[in-house]
């Protein structure tokens, strides 16, 4: 009688080749996962940015409507008053209350209507010699971790009355 040699897979090997599989599929899923948790980060990173550079651009406005009115370039910019903040639509920076921003149908920025956002957006203003240091701060929390975006610009009075 001669023995014949089957080719068929052990229970072993199957099992071996089920746990290889369902690795490569899970690594799949936290590569995703993880690159979706990064895009999202840097799409709130990116708003944080803007918000802070309109910070500093509000700022800026103000100091220039001060200059079209003939009145003192640092008027209703609280210089040395602590933490201010301001939208897009004021006429001059108030104490920081610590509110987040709402954000409108038309995509702006605000303290009054739309929808409640993650940002709250601080302005601080010192007067080291003859220019202004502007500093704009953007928090958020996202996922539990609070994240922060610092913009600083130095502001000159170059228009002298």
């Amino acid at each position: 009688m001669v023995a014949t040699k089957k080719n068929a897979f052990t229970i072993l090997e199957i099992i071996i080749a089920i746990f290889i599989l369902n690795l490569a599929v899970f690594g799949t899923f936290i590569l995703i996962q993880q690159t979706l948790i990064g895009a999202s980060l840097n799409r709130l990173q990116l708003t944080a940015y803007y918000l802070g550079k309109e910070g500093v651009e509000i700022v800026r406005n103000i100091r220039d409507i001060n200059w079209l009115q003939r009145e003192e370039w640092t008027t209703n910019l609280a210089v040395g008053g602590g933490w201010q903040e301001a939208d897009y639509q004021s006429t001059a920076l108030i104490a920081s209350q610590s509110r987040n921003f709402k954000v409108d149908s038309n995509g702006f920025y605000n303290y009054s209507t739309g929808s409640d956002t993650v940002f709250k957006r601080t302005i601080r203003i010192t007067q080291p010699v003859d220019y202004l240091e502007v500093e704009v701060v953007v928090e958020w929390t996202d996922r539990g971790k609070t994240y922060s975006v610092e913009v600083m610009n130095l502001l000159y009075n170059w228009y002298a009355n």
